[in-house]
Order: C-alpha cells, then structure tokens, then sequence
C-alpha cells in the first residue's frame, strides 16, 4: 500500500471517529433534556458503532489505528514501518481537528472554538491510563480479524468504567479540546490526559509481552 493512501486512511477514519464523537455528543446533549446519563449512553453507542464500521472499512488500508498512541506502539514493535510514523501522526491530528470542525458545521456551532470543559485530576488521570493500556492490550491480543467488534466493545464498556470517559487517544485528545461541547477538554487539561495515555499504551504493550508466549502468533494490528 503506497503511503499516501494509508495517510489519508488515518485521515479519514480519525476525522469520522471525532465527528462521531462530538457530533453525537451535540445531539445527546440536546435531546437528553439534561439528563447527563442519556446523553452519555448516547455518546458511547454512536462512538461504538462508528469505531467498529471504521475499523472494518479503513483496517485493510492503513490497520486503522485512528490513534497516536496505537501507532507508536505498533512502530515500536516494527509493526508500522518506522519511517511511516510522522506521517500516520499527522494525519490524525489533522483527522481529529477535520472532525471536530465538520461536526460543529453539521449543527449550525461556531467552526472553530476552544473547550472550556474542565477535565482533571488524579482520578481522571489514572483512567486514562487504564483506558489506554487495555486499549492496547486488547488490540495486541485480538485473535486476527476480531479486532473490530472487541476494540469497540472494549471501549463502550471503558466510556462507563473509567473517570475520563475513556480518550485513551492522543488524537481525540487534540481534537476534543477544539470543541466547546459535551464531548470537549479544556486545553489546559488536554497535556496530562496525553502524558497519561501514553504511559497506559506503554503499560498494555509490556502486559502484553509478559504474557505472551513464544509460539504465540502475531495478533491483528488494528485498532
């Protein structure tokens, strides 16, 4: 596959992903008449959906890793081609900005815009990285071709056990501090939420490689 096109893979899926993300979270947020509940269940099964149909479509293009964090693992196990990584990560940051913008466009908001939602503490900072290191445990471990049904299972389930709701994305990070929504981070939250994750990513990976055994074979690559 010639690089360009799994960039803009990465682009698009990544783009997709926050667009899913933040949009649903306009239109729970909307119709949940401040039921903050609703709105997160919403939230989580428009996330779910997008991320399985995203991976499925856009993993034999580029592995769909929609994710930083996923793709310096996957270079660092030579999974990714090293030189590839800047580019993967470049395009999705520009994938999560595209998203969010697109999202706000959809529903009549304010292009550009910064968040305002305060998200930050120990507490939250520790379930990003849980969140991400089950992340990248579940990814390394899906048997080849499950990866999509158990990454979005994964992280439906993650949206309600963590603090954080679950980021567990560097991108997503990024992006969802350029919505003031219910899905956004304020900006000066957004550093530690990213130290954080990829810590966790680290985490996953070294689980992982303990559990591994030696015959055990290459588990699928895509988030």
């Amino acid at each position: 596959m010639t690089p360009w096109r799994t960039y803009l893979a990465e682009l698009v899926g990544t783009a997709a992903l926050l667009c899913a993300v933040i949009g649903s979270g306009v239109m729970a947020e909307t119709l949940s008449a401040g039921n903050t509940g609703v709105a997160l269940i919403a939230n989580t099964l428009a996330t779910v959906f997008a991320l399985y149909v995203l991976i499925e479509t856009l993993g034999p293009v580029s592995g769909a890793h929609f994710n930083p964090a996923v793709s310096l693992v996957m270079a660092w196990r030579k999974d990714l081609a090293r030189e590839r990584l800047i580019g993967y990560i470049a395009a999705q940051l520009m994938g999560a900005a595209l998203g969010a913008w697109l999202a706000h466009a959809m529903f009549d908001l304010a292009i550009f815009q910064w968040s305002h939602k305060a998200r930050t503490g120990h507490g939250q900072w520790l379930a990003e990285a849980v969140a991400t290191a089950g992340l990248l445990f579940v990814i390394l471990r899906s048997p080849a071709g499950k990866a999509s049904g158990l990454v979005a299972c994964y992280i439906g389930a993650a949206y309600w056990f963590t603090a954080s709701t679950s980021f567990a994305n560097p991108a997503a990070v990024f992006g969802r501090m350029m919505s003031d929504t219910f899905a956004g981070i304020s900006p000066v939250d957004a550093p530690a939420f990213v130290l954080a994750e990829l810590f966790g990513a680290m985490l996953g990976l070294t689980l992982h490689s303990v559990l591994r055994s030696d015959s055990q074979p290459n588990p699928s690559q895509s988030d």
